[in-house]
């Protein structure tokens, strides 16, 4: 079985597929950037064992980090299961997937991931919008090349920023209101958030969609709050949580095929 693992600022997504692709069991834990090799094989470990499987079973893995301390951990750790080093995305690393960019080593393991996942499942063109710790927005063209995007501060960064700056506002559900006209405090941060969110997603889409000369590029939603910005909006297409583990998993099945 493949082990995905999406190491984010804020969370960390793993996935174990099977040998028909299938995502059979997830699991998700908080980023920390303190722990080390052994501490991730515990935890690892448990996750196995809590639904009934052995660390065995996994003959392949792969990682996708923007925590550079964090990638290194789990190199260790995979490696020291695997008996060799585990699959990592980097920028610059031979996916498949024409990064037409003046410096491509910038773009992050992550936006590689979802952009090959977007491609494979979906076609050409394609965007991906990812809510996250940042909101990121990643575009593959109609030649199936991938040409950049947008990073903005996520949902909960903002949502965190003005609580913290502003100091009559209390934390609230992050959730989507009815309307877009809030009629008490509660609401009218919810408009603001959610449905700020799900508008500016719209309209940098709608600029991307003219830019590169796609007026129907399908548009996915992917992140942990991809659902709840869908509750505001009929941009998405598909909503697709698993997007980021299927592109690491996609890119190992590459680099298997050429060994």
């Amino acid at each position: 079985m493949f082990l995905a693992i999406d190491v984010g600022n804020t969370q960390t997504t793993l996935g174990l597929f099977d040998g028909d692709g299938s995502l059979v069991h997830g699991w998700r834990m908080a980023t920390d950037a303190t722990d080390t090799s052994d501490a991730l094989h515990a935890r690892l470990f448990t996750y196995l064992m809590k639904d009934g499987l052995e660390l065995g079973l996994v003959d392949g893995a792969g990682v996708a980090s923007v925590v550079p301390a964090l990638e290194r951990a789990w190199r260790r750790c995979l490696g020291g299961h695997l008996g060799r080093e585990p699959l990592v995305v980097r920028p610059g690393h031979d996916c498949g997937l024409e990064i037409a960019m003046p410096q491509p080593r910038q773009v992050g393991a992550d936006r590689i991931a979802n952009a090959v996942a977007a491609r494979a499942t979906y076609g050409a063109p394609v965007i991906v919008v990812d809510f996250g710790t940042a909101t990121n927005i990643d575009v593959v063209d109609a030649a199936g090349r991938y040409r950049g995007g947008a990073i903005s501060p996520g949902l909960m960064l903002s949502a965190g920023a003005l609580v913290s700056r502003a100091a009559k506002l209390a934390s609230i559900p992050v959730e989507a209101p009815a309307h877009a006209l809030g009629d008490t405090t509660e609401t009218a941060m919810q408009s603001g958030l959610v449905i700020g969110a799900a508008a500016q997603a719209e309209g940098l889409v709608a600029r991307i969609r003219d830019e590169i000369g796609a007026p129907t590029a399908t548009v996915v939603g992917t992140g942990g709050l991809a659902r709840t910005v869908a509750q505001a909006t009929t941009l998405f297409d598909a909503i697709d949580p698993d997007l980021t583990l299927r592109g690491i998993r996609e890119i190992w099945l590459r680099e298997r095929e050429r060994d």
